[in-house]
């Protein structure tokens, strides 16, 4: 019987250096010739899922944004975007409490013109996002987007921007001070349960690969739940299996465990 396979992207599918191992390209290769499912399912917003060699693995579809947005077969089947009044208290608040914001959306980018100096993540925005990103100072055109990231830097009043957004969004903290604002009610888990209702799969029939904190819904949620060997710890805590790392062939040992390839 078929069964269908979620994976997260960063971390997972690609490194740091958002290098995909040989490895991992054949696994999924495999894993589709043995007649199975792959979806991509990312907190990244559908806007900078771009990399034409992640898109050319063979994805049967995407759910990105943490869940917000759903494609399947190129077509765009679910979305949620924020209210207009939502992105404009945003916009507001974060740059009251000098917190730097990337607005993330499924067609572009806004993102903070100041408190992003010298931040990689932020110069490959721009790079590979070209007319797609936008800065947000100035900008007078509609802004629609499903969730939004920002920085703690010196002299952020952090606490007051938690307090502004506590009953709206799922705030998850990562690492060196960035943090992710997710509508509350959503996240990966969402959009997978979303999916397979959609397609009328059993969720005893999937299973999903992260290491993340914003995984840790997803790999609760499906039928077998996986964690990167460089996983976070509380990933690895509530896996049924942990691989190893994504540089010691992580994803296809995760898949031969299972005998899907």
């Amino acid at each position: 019987m078929s069964k269908t396979v979620f994976f997260d992207i960063d971390g997972t599918i690609w490194d740091d250096d958002m290098v995909i191992p040989e490895s991992t390209l054949e696994a999924v290769a495999a894993l589709k010739a043995n007649g199975h499912l792959a979806f991509i399912c990312t907190g990244r917003a559908r806007a900078s899922v771009r990399s034409e060699k992640l898109l050319n693995m063979g994805f049967d579809g995407i759910i990105a944004a943490c869940g917000n947005y759903i494609e399947m077969d190129g077509k765009v089947i679910y979305e949620n975007d924020l209210s207009a009044d939502m992105v404009q208290k945003v916009i507001r608040v974060l740059s009251e409490c000098k917190m730097p914001v990337v607005l993330e959306g499924s067609t572009d980018y806004w993102i903070d013109d100041e408190g992003f100096e010298n931040d990689p993540y932020v110069d490959y925005l721009f790079e590979s996002l070209g007319e797609h990103a936008h800065i947000i100072r100035g900008y007078d055109g509609e802004i629609r987007i499903n969730k939004f990231s920002a920085d703690v830097i010196d002299g952020t009043d952090y606490e007051r921007v938690k307090a502004e957004f506590a009953d709206d969004f799922l705030i998850l903290e990562h690492v060196e001070n960035v943090v992710e604002f997710v509508p509350k009610g959503t996240s990966k888990a969402t959009g997978i349960k979303w999916l397979c209702n959609h397609l009328d799969i059993p969720l005893d029939e999937t299973y999903a690969i992260g290491d993340s904190v914003n995984d840790l819904e997803m790999l609760e949620s499906v039928g077998h739940g996986i964690a990167m060997g460089n996983s976070m710890p509380p990933v690895k805590e509530i896996a049924e299996y942990v691989t190893s790392d994504i540089s010691d062939d992580g994803v296809k040992n995760a898949l031969k465990h299972y005998g899907l390839i």
